[in-house]
């Protein structure tokens, strides 16, 4: 399955990835920080590592698509499946997921993740 895609499709989702995953260290940063919880290693990575699980799951099946990882409908996967299996996983963990959270994660996730995949194809259709 995977081994009839050229190295650029790799190469170009796993840049994408790389970006996502900032997308959602940044998210994880102002949150804890807004919260007045400490920013140090142990905090980011409990807060973080249910959303990367959910950033690993949308990748996989953006990847099992072969879809584009710069595309907007990847995009889309990618970011509803870090919400959804995130907020789950935080549930099952006992971390909480207040309504609110839900659509802050909704909204900040959504629009870097499609925004910047926005961008790019804007700028790429001008060159």
């Amino acid at each position: 399955m995977f081994y009839k895609l050229p190295v650029e499709f790799f190469t170009m989702a796993r840049g994408w990835a790389v970006i996502d995953f900032l997308v959602v260290l940044l998210f994880v940063g102002i949150g804890r920080s807004n919260h007045h919880h400490l920013v140090n290693l142990s905090g980011m990575t409990s807060t973080t590592w249910p959303f990367a699980v959910g950033l690993g799951v949308g990748w996989l099946i953006v990847l099992a698509r072969h879809q584009r990882g710069v595309s907007l409908g990847a995009g889309v996967e990618v970011w509803l499946a870090t919400v959804a299996v995130g907020m789950i996983l935080r549930v099952i963990a006992g971390q909480g997921t207040a309504f609110a959270f839900i659509l802050v994660a909704l909204g900040f996730l959504g629009a870097l993740l499609l925004g910047l995949r926005l961008a790019y194809s804007a700028l790429t259709r001008r060159n």
